[in-house]
């Protein structure tokens, strides 16, 4: 009998009972309708009469099952709907090399990681080291990496917060956990809800870029972004941080979801030829995450049909003397880079507060 409910018929209860009716609700019916039943009732035996006063009650309690059932449904299919939108464009997320890799023995003390929101942008850089390193020591030079930034900038970590050698291997860069919005120190002005990818090497005009690092970093776009449902090819408003970037402080800035460190700093990096591959890693981290050509067209005019290849949407500002690179690469109508150097130029991560 578990799960079910029975009546009992009190012994005073008339001839007639029960009045099912009137116990739905605390309401019974009237006029016409009771008329017409009780007509109806009149030539029924008294089983058939029992039934048929119940039926307005019986009724109202099938239509609330099903109308809660009903919900449910909606509940539960609505749900579904919202998981799928929301992996409907994650990538699989690539081999990551831990940064207990890299660091070897040393264990530098740092403060805890800082985290902001959803990542929904990367900026691409190049290390400007050399390109002819075996991959088996690039974490030597990782580490070599870190120990510039984190003494001679005074950096409390490396600011980048991936790294990918030649041969395609994905490094974790900043501490704090690489499916977590790290705050890193890659991109002056706009380290928040971005990552900083690295590419190990020096990629100015006319440098080959390895095929495995740019497929490398295209599987860790689309994966990264994708835990956000970012579109690798529209675009990311930014606010900025710091006054030393393209922007002023509290400025709103829209970036290509993949940009080129220059894009938001006075730099050359990430090189021309590194650069000219920003288009295809677009399109790849794209594809990567399930995403349809026809939502590449809807992404191409939300950007109101300016080309992939722009190098940078700012005026030109003449700060000192020319990069090579950028004048060797820069093509007829694209805004060129001019940078000032002052010393050995690592990254252009720029010196002082790395926000």
């Amino acid at each position: 009998m578990s799960g079910q409910v029975r009546r009992v018929r009190p012994a005073s209860a008339s001839p007639d009972w029960p009045t099912c009716g009137a116990a739905i609700g605390g309401r019974s019916e009237s006029g016409p309708m009771r008329v017409l039943r009780e007509t109806v009732a009149g030539r029924l035996p008294r089983a058939g009469r029992a039934v048929l006063v119940c039926l307005p009650g019986l009724v109202a309690v099938a239509a609330l099952v099903l109308c809660v059932i009903g919900v449910q449904r909606a509940v539960d299919g609505g749900g579904r709907q919202v998981e799928a939108r929301a992996s409907a464009h994650r990538a699989a997320r690539p081999a990551i090399v831990p940064r207990e890799r890299w660091l070897g023995d040393t264990r530098p003390t740092r403060p805890p990681a800082r985290y902001g929101g959803p990542v929904v942008a990367v900026f691409v850089h190049h290390t400007d080291s050399p390109n002819g390193y075996d991959c088996a020591d690039a974490p030597r030079i990782i580490r070599a990496l870190a120990e510039g930034q984190t003494s001679a900038r005074l950096f409390d970590d490396i600011g980048y917060n991936f790294l990918v050698d030649r041969c395609g291997t994905i490094y974790e860069g900043r501490a704090g956990g690489v499916d977590r919005p790290v705050v890193g120190a890659h991109t002056q002005g706009f380290n928040h809800r971005t990552a900083g990818i690295a590419a190990i090497g020096t990629f100015t005009a006319g440098t080959p870029v390895p095929a495995p690092m740019v497929e490398a970093i295209a599987a860790l776009t689309a994966w990264k972004l994708g835990l956000a449902d970012a579109d690798p090819r529209r675009t990311a408003r930014l606010v900025s941080s710091n006054s030393l970037s393209r922007y002023r402080v509290g400025e709103h800035a829209d970036f290509q979801a993949v940009s080129g460190h220059a894009d938001g700093y006075y730099t050359h990096c990430p090189g021309a030829a590194l650069r000219a591959e920003l288009p295809a890693i677009r399109e790849r981290a794209a594809a990567l995450q399930g995403r349809t050509s026809a939502h590449r067209a809807e992404a191409r005019s939300a950007r109101g049909g300016v080309h992939d290849e722009v190098v940078h949407r700012m005026p030109l500002r003449v700060v000192g003397a020319v990069a090579g690179d950028q004048a060797q690469g820069a093509r007829v109508g694209a805004a060129v880079d001019l940078v000032r150097r002052e010393g050995p130029l690592v990254d252009g991560l720029g010196a002082g507060d790395p926000e």
